[in-house]
């Protein structure tokens, strides 16, 4: 069976990467998710991953904190999460490249567009760190962001959860899963599962996206070989 895309966007949350400890780095959990975007990379798939800084740092939860700055450290974590995934990659055998839109050039490259598509091309795994390098936006807009500019074919979002729901499942029995939804409803009914900038990015430059549980890390392999897992989004 061939792969339903050639070209995706992962976005990993920090706190995935955490596993049960919650914060900081989980090698053994690192480990799996990487087996599973090899097995992509595998099949031919073009992998892009942007990575949140969660399990590091919370900078809207800070406190007193200017915010600008407090997001300027988030942004570093980031940078961090994206060299430990590269690291766990590359002992995969995997060739990776770091662009990181924050200059760090002594431990990534710096964001370039055209770069990113022709790592991509040439079959590399590119991890986005610092998020769009400005304050006030989050990761999952950053992850919008540059799957519209690489093009995408879709925007797989993996989660703590096993798709979108009309409220949090987590405290509801009753909560109703989605097996589609298009961005529309997600910003008119308020869904949380993702931000509104985010969200309108995703609609205005009509890109998919797949939101799935990454518990089971071979869900991202399941995910580009079409399965039917998550809730599929789409841009109208």
């Amino acid at each position: 069976m061939n792969p339903k895309y050639k070209r995706i966007l992962l976005k990993l949350s920090g706190e995935a990467l955490a596993g049960d400890n919650k914060t900081g780095l989980n090698f053994d959990v690192i480990t799996d998710i990487c087996k599973s975007i090899k097995k992509c990379v595998d099949e031919g798939v073009q992998v892009g991953v942007v990575v949140g800084g969660g399990n590091f740092w919370r900078g809207r939860s800070s406190g007193a904190m200017d915010r600008t700055r407090a997001d300027h450290i988030g942004m570093i974590a980031t940078a961090m999460n994206a060299l430990a995934i590269a690291d766990v990659l590359e002992s995969l055998g995997c060739v990776v490249r770091v662009q990181t839109a924050i200059t760090m050039q002594q431990v990534a490259e710096p964001y370039i567009r055209n770069k990113a598509v022709n790592h991509l091309n040439k079959g590399r795994v590119v991890i986005f760190g610092c998020g769009t390098g400005n304050p006030f936006f989050s990761t999952d807009t950053a992850a919008s962001l540059r799957a519209a500019e690489i093009e995408a074919e879709i925007f797989l979002k993996a989660t703590l959860v096993d798709g979108v729901y009309d409220k949090d499942p987590h405290k509801y029995s009753d909560a109703k899963k989605y097996e589609t939804l298009t961005f529309s409803q997600v910003l008119n009914e308020q869904l949380a599962v993702m931000d509104s900038t985010a969200a309108t990015m995703c609609r205005d430059n009509k890109m998919n996206m797949l939101v799935f549980d990454l518990s089971r890390p071979d869900n991202i392999y399941d995910a580009i070989m079409g399965e039917n897992i998550g809730t599929i989004v789409y841009g109208e």
